[in-house]
């Protein structure tokens, strides 16, 4: 604009500043006006009563009151005039006594309604189709409006809004789909070793009594229902282990990489004895300490080390890496790698196959993923080209 004000200061400014900005010139303006309608209605006046007037005597009257004065033109009388005559005298009679007080309401009205198409249709508009919108459970819009005042902050707020909706929608229909998934791995995981047992029963029904069946047969389903029954623990072990998961409050406590080896050690060697294979740690010093949960790392850890010895061949390789914000524990092994998508291995109930799920309950990387995301950092699964898999858990620091 010139040198003027720059047209996005001024649809910039608050509504506060707005509002009298636009009083302020709608009152000039109507003050302006109404002194030249005044001004021009005084002169049509005048010309009117100059028709009434002895111009004889008002020349004489001129004359006494000397050469730098003018006489006042005398108001004729209502019954000598004209009706126009005295009609338009009366209306400049209104217009210089009404002409301010209307025009100011009348410019007043104006600032308002400028004010409101310039500053508040488009914005409420806006926000009046974004409440209709997210009533209608529709989150696939967007709010932008780009002046800076206040309604642009609320336009702002409210598309932060519409966010953080959108993506508590995302975690629910995920939590649902959870959920489904939940359900379905529980009938499996019961119906399958219930119909196991069920199946015993009666052959040990049916041939029992007639002694069509020898005792080694018999003990050996015994046997398997017992192992059938044990699988069913398990089950209900992680049942209700998983209930507990979500409501898990994170303890902080520092930790530093010289505690941490010593406590993964430990857990090493008894994992060496169990699955007869080697294990190598490799834990660079650091002078910083890590704030976190000790016991939540120190789960996933094992959790990690177990699924990677079950499945690795010889050797199992533990790197740690601790800094001030962030620890991330890898661990490799020497195995097959990973043959399905991460998001799906890292599913509760999850099993490669039937033989697995005797021992396991298949929610350890489950548990894993869910602890890291607590945690402030994720769990990612990887397949090495040469062969092997690799995992690495990354925490962050518990402020």
């Amino acid at each position: 604009m010139g040198n003027g004000i720059p047209m996005d200061t001024i649809r910039n400014l608050s509504l506060k500043k707005t509002i009298l900005l636009y009083m302020a010139v709608a009152l000039f303006c109507s003050f302006l006006l109404s002194a030249l309608i005044g001004r021009i209605a005084v002169r049509a006046q005048m010309n009117i009563w100059w028709h009434y007037v002895d111009e004889e005597a008002y020349f004489k009257a001129a004359e006494q009151e000397g050469p730098y004065s003018m006489a006042d033109i005398p108001r004729p009388g209502d019954y000598e005039m004209t009706r126009p005559d005295h009609f338009v005298s009366e209306l400049c009679d209104f217009l210089q006594t009404y002409t301010i007080l209307l025009l100011s309401m009348a410019g007043s009205c104006g600032a308002v309604l400028l004010f409101y198409r310039n500053k508040l249709k488009i914005p409420i508009g806006k926000l009046a189709q974004a409440s209709k919108e997210i009533a209608g459970n529709h989150l696939d819009f967007s709010i932008t409006y780009e002046n800076r005042d206040e309604m642009g902050e609320l336009c702002k707020e409210f598309e932060r809004m519409r966010r953080q909706l959108a993506a508590n929608n995302q975690i629910l229909w995920k939590t649902i789909e959870e959920e489904k998934m939940l359900r379905a791995a529980i009938a499996h995981d019961i119906r399958a070793p219930l119909s196991v047992l069920k199946g015993y029963q009666e052959m040990l029904t049916e041939y029992l009594p007639e002694a069509d069946i020898n005792m080694g047969q018999a003990m050996e389903m015994l046997s398997a229902s017992g192992r059938q029954i044990d699988r069913m623990d398990a089950f209900v072990e992680a049942m209700r282990k998983m209930s507990s998961l979500e409501n898990r409050e994170l303890t902080a406590e520092d930790i530093s990489a010289r505690q941490l080896a010593e406590d993964i050690r430990a857990e090493l060697s008894i994992l060496e004895k169990e699955y007869g294979k080697q294990c190598i740690l490799q834990v660079p010093e650091s002078k910083e300490a890590f704030c976190g949960d000790k016991e939540m790392i120190l789960e996933v850890t094992e959790n990690l080390l177990s699924n990677a010895l079950r499945y690795g061949k010889q050797q199992i390789m533990i790197k740690i890496k601790m800094s001030y914000s962030k620890l991330s524990i890898c661990v490799r092994d020497d195995g097959d790698g990973f043959r399905e998508d991460a998001a799906k291995i890292t599913e509760a109930f999850h099993g490669r196959n039937v033989k697995d799920s005797l021992k396991h309950a298949g929610i350890g990387m489950y548990i894993s993923r869910l602890y890291c995301e607590k945690h402030g950092g994720k769990l990612i699964l990887e397949s090495e080209e040469q062969g092997g898999a690799v995992v690495i858990a990354i925490f962050s620091r518990i402020v």
